[in-house]
């Protein structure tokens, strides 16, 4: 399977915001678009992310957010960066998305950590248990219900992480990390009840040291 790079994996439903732009256009775009962060531009360069603890300051919706500071100036990745990199600056960071910025420091789109956490899932790597990815309305969510499903197939959870689809506000996707590599029956229960899965991992294959490193930081993500 050919590396996915980050340009590989923009997100084409989260827009940026402007400089122009007022802190009360921010603060509903971050309400409709339900994310916790959204880049901002200076003509077509990157600014940084404005969050919803940088809004709570602002007394004066109209505002514009270029008398805002910004932080996570320098938490982006370039077009030709591996997707890894997309999970790790996420990690790092605690951030929701990852800004993707070319040579000349032009932005050109943003990756979810739900994306790239998708992407993970469809790579040979190694470790020990295994990840899957759900996709569900709310109103289907039950974490109790899932783990008895798991537990039929004498697996259980260990931890879950929830977040909303970016693109349909009705669905959510949780990430589930399970003491098993051994996915196949799990998979094909979670199926058989109407959750649809999107992303599984299975630490079957041998991996390079490089990509358990990744596999530990990612599991330590899901640990938070």
């Amino acid at each position: 399977m050919p590396a996915l790079l980050a340009e590989d994996l923009l997100n084409e439903m989260i827009p940026p915001l402007k400089g122009t732009d007022s802190a009360g256009k921010a603060a509903r775009w971050l309400d409709e678009f339900h994310v916790a962060q959204l880049p901002v531009l200076d003509q077509r360069r990157y600014r940084g992310l404005v969050t919803e603890a940088d809004l709570a300051d602002f007394d004066d919706p109209e505002k514009p957010l270029s008398e805002l500071t910004l932080g996570f100036a320098d938490a982006y990745v370039r077009p030709d960066q591996h997707f890894y990199r997309v999970m790790e600056l996420a990690i790092e960071n605690k951030i929701q998305l990852v800004p993707v910025v070319d040579e000349r420091h032009e932005y050109a789109g943003v990756v979810t950590i739900a994306d790239a956490l998708a992407a993970f899932g469809q790579q040979p790597s190694g470790g020990q248990g295994g990840i899957i990815v759900l996709s569900m309305e709310e109103r289907d969510y039950s974490l109790t219900q899932i783990s008895r499903y798991v537990e039929e197939n004498n697996a259980k959870i260990i931890s879950a992480i929830v977040a909303q689809d970016e693109v349909d506000p009705y669905r959510i996707r949780l990430t589930i990390k399970l003491n098993t590599d051994n996915l196949a029956r799990i998979t094909a229960t979670l199926e058989r009840f109407g959750y649809v899965v999107t992303a599984q991992f299975s630490g079957t294959a041998v991996a390079n040291e490089d990509e358990q490193d990744r596999f530990d930081a990612l599991l330590r993500y899901l640990n938070v």
